[in-house]
């Protein structure tokens, strides 16, 4: 889990600035929603196994949130993540 930045955003250029900060929240994100679901899969009751899966999947939401702000502010992060997308739909052929 974070609990400190990965990376010192004092040293980060300000034209950089809002895009290492959006990522940083989709770090967090992702890290919340893989802790929620593995504690749901934990959980003896039903309802706690309810609610922590519902929170994860609202963590899921942020998520696309910060990465369509980011698609906003990085163009170059769109290119790669169309060319990702490509290359896994090339694979199931």
């Amino acid at each position: 889990m974070l609990s400190k930045f990965p990376i010192d955003l004092e040293k980060v250029p300000k034209e950089n600035i809002d895009k290492e900060i959006l990522r940083l929240g989709i770090i967090a994100e992702l890290d919340a929603i893989s802790l929620y679901e593995q504690l749901a899969a934990y959980a003896q009751d039903e309802h706690v196994k309810k609610v922590m899966l519902d929170v994860a999947k609202e963590e899921k939401e942020h998520v696309g949130e910060f990465q369509t702000l980011l698609f906003e502010k990085d163009p170059e992060q769109v290119e790669e993540y169309e060319e990702g997308k490509k290359e896994v739909e090339e694979m199931r052929k």
